[in-house]
């Protein structure tokens, strides 16, 4: 029968919503081994779902665990990004939302493929709890207004192994699983107002924007189904966003941006677009209205602030986060304009660190990581640093030219 169902979807047929129930419930149980659920995801990502087995596949999901219930607590707001190199856009944009009055209950993920994962960042801030109870998560959204943590164990649990199996199958790019994993981790984890960063480009789960547009059409429809709101914004991920890529170096670029030391460049302009966004959703008020709030939480350190109300609740200690402090460096061969960053070049680089993970069961470092010196735009001279790389063994650094695209100046 599951040897069957493999067979069908390899040549290309649709599944009803029996068969997929049969075998991803089948997984879940210890029925199908991963080597057979590696088949089926693999025949997916090359033949395509259609819209009722995503739609089925979402609600087997949903159905494989708990649906949490916050009504108590008002109108809860809920982000998810479909991945990128470098984006800690959650850890910015979540206290800057909650900190203007919007609560905000984010269940995040760990790294999948070259992308990195909210949950891994945060686990580099020795102490932080990202297993919380639905009981502590409950209490903190109460008492702060914001809870940033992992799957629980009983929401969408069916998700969360698929989840670990794709990152090492690849078979991490394909859009009838990244819209399931998505929409049914936001709708069992009770949020009311979704927004969708879609990532397009070399760095991103999605490279093209026809997907992206089919994703965004696909999450819309699966919320109206389950009466949530759904709003969408695809954005660029060709470049990394901002200057970290990796762990703890993330945490500490998005702590320079809650404090207003980091401006003007396209993580930022990302990051009070979002949040405004999503706190003129929670408060059903104009965009323009909730960017004056977002630029005051800032100003006033009321977003910082409220990063630290998180921290402390979920146990972490921010004096004892750590950078390896083994450096290489990337040197600009040449003087010039940098036209162009490879993103996906960085995230390879990245996992091959340490940072990212090659096998299901593999534990990161999350000392490692890249923090780049300049961005697309800016002037280099011969023998410049482009990057700093924080090692914990010997690793070759690629060529510069591999990454970085350095275009002659012309005056």
């Amino acid at each position: 029968m599951i040897v069957d169902i493999i067979n069908k979807k390899r040549l290309g047929e649709e599944l009803s919503y029996k068969e997929l129930d049969t075998i991803f419930n089948g997984y879940l149980n210890g029925e199908v081994a991963d080597y057979q659920m590696s088949a089926l995801l693999m025949a997916i990502c090359i033949n395509g779902m259609s819209d009722e087995e995503t739609f089925a596949l979402t609600k087997i999901f949903i159905d494989s665990g708990e649906i949490l219930d916050f009504d108590e607590l008002g109108v809860l707001v809920d982000k998810h990004s479909t991945g990128g190199i470098g984006d800690k856009v959650t850890l910015v944009i979540a206290p800057i939302v909650a900190a203007c009055g919007c609560s905000v209950v984010k269940m995040s993920g760990r790294g999948l493929g070259y992308t990195g994962g909210t949950i891994d960042k945060l686990e580099s801030i020795e102490g932080f709890r990202t297993d919380l109870t639905d009981e502590e998560i409950y209490e903190q959204v109460k008492k702060i207004g914001i809870v940033i943590t992992g799957q629980t164990k009983d929401l969408a649990p069916m998700d969360k192994l698929i989840y670990a199996l794709r990152d090492v199958t690849a078979t991490v790019s394909s859009i009838p699983l990244i819209a399931s994993s998505i929409m049914s981790k936001k709708i069992a984890g009770g949020a009311d107002k979704i927004l969708l960063d879609v990532k397009v480009g070399k760095g991103a789960l999605i490279s093209n924007k026809e997907d992206a547009e089919k994703f965004c059409e696909l999450a819309i429809k699966i919320g109206k189904i389950y009466h949530r709101e759904v709003r969408t914004k695809i954005s660029d991920m060709n470049i990394p966003l901002g200057y970290a890529i990796g762990n703890s170096v993330e945490v500490l670029e998005a702590i320079d941006i809650l404090q207003g030391k980091e401006r003007d460049n396209y993580l930022v302009d990302l990051c009070y677009d979002l949040a405004s966004e999503m706190i003129s959703m929670g408060k059903g008020i104009s965009k323009e209205e909730a960017l004056a709030l977002v630029d005051k939480s800032i100003e006033k350190g009321y977003a910082y602030q409220k990063f630290l109300e998180l921290v402390k609740m979920q146990g972490g200690d921010l004096d004892k986060i750590k950078v390896s402090k083994k450096e290489k460096y990337i040197v600009s061969h040449k003087s010039g304009i940098i036209n162009g960053i490879d993103a996906l070049e960085l995230g390879k680089l990245a996992v091959a660190l340490g940072a990212g993970r090659s096998s299901k069961d593999e534990k990161i470092d999350h000392t490692v990581g890249i923090r780049l010196h300049y961005l697309v735009g800016e002037e280099v001279q011969k023998g410049a640093t482009l990057a700093t790389v924080y090692v914990n063994e010997r690793l070759k650094i690629p060529k510069s030219r591999h990454i970085f695209d350095i275009q002659k100046k012309i005056n």
